[in-house]
């Protein structure tokens, strides 16, 4: 448990800009296969600051998509735009390459494409606006404990993806950083399904739960076989890709649902 805890910050350290302790990395490889097995629980604990933010507003009656907006600013700030840089190169990468070694060479651009733009541009309108539409039917704790359910499921369809696809590029960061195993893996959906079962059933009900892991798994398993086929692997971009594509599914089933 002392070893898991630890894992939980050295997740939050690589999935946010929030200041960890340097003893959590002592004696550390660096490697993440097994810190990923936190994933989930790091991905609740980065949200929470935007999901305060977001119940307060909601509690103040504001706008419920300015509360949206000003809750995914907080979120972006916090997470330092790194799975939203994840989408907008995969999606100018799988967007304007025509073969497997252009589209590789794409995504490792700095530079933001056409595709990347407009990825980045949907993916903040639909959780926008999805996030809006939930906290208009439910109340304003029940809002932010879906804000913090989303985060949970998409992290842990981000060690799926992770775990199931080679590495794209036998170089790349994601290669360096190491592979979640079997064990991490299913450590991590077994974390992420209580993590839903506590933040989604109490609040939105069954329907909108067996709904929303539905659609996270089938996102999950579509997108791994797109980059399979595209890609030959993961990268670092799509696992980050991952996150925000199952996001954007998750909040849009929910606000479908409520």
């Amino acid at each position: 448990m002392r070893e898991y805890m630890r894992d939980i910050a050295r997740a939050v350290a690589f999935l946010s800009r929030i200041p960890v302790s340097a003893s959590f990395f002592a004696g550390h490889d660096g490697k993440l296969g097994t810190v990923s097995r936190a994933f989930p629980v790091a991905g609740l604990l980065v949200a929470f600051p935007a999901a305060i933010v977001f119940g307060l507003l909601l509690a103040m009656h504001a706008d419920p998509l300015m509360a949206a907006l000003l809750a995914l600013t907080v979120q972006t700030v916090t997470t330092g735009a790194l799975h939203e840089d994840g989408l907008s190169d995969t999606a100018d990468g799988l967007g304007g390459g025509k073969d497997r070694a252009r589209a590789l060479g794409i995504m490792k651009d700095s530079r933001i494409g056409t595709y990347g733009a407009v990825a980045l541009i949907l993916s903040f309108g639909l959780r926008a606006s999805a996030l809006a539409a939930i906290a208009r039917h439910v109340s304003s704790t029940d809002a932010a404990a879906a804000l913090l359910a989303v985060a949970a499921l998409s992290r842990g369809a981000m060690v799926w993806h992770w775990h199931v696809l080679p590495s794209a590029k036998p170089d790349g960061v994601a290669t360096s950083a190491g592979q979640p195993d079997g064990n991490a893996m299913q450590l991590a959906l077994i974390t992420t399904l209580g993590l839903a079962l506590l933040l989604i059933w109490p609040t939105l009900g069954i329907p909108s739960l067996v709904s929303c892991l539905l659609v996270v798994a089938i996102t999950t398993f579509l997108s791994n076989r797109h980059v399979r086929q595209r890609l030959s692997g993961h990268t670092g971009d799509t696992i980050g890709a991952t996150q925000q594509i199952c996001e954007i599914a998750s909040l849009c089933t929910l606000a479908m649902c409520v």
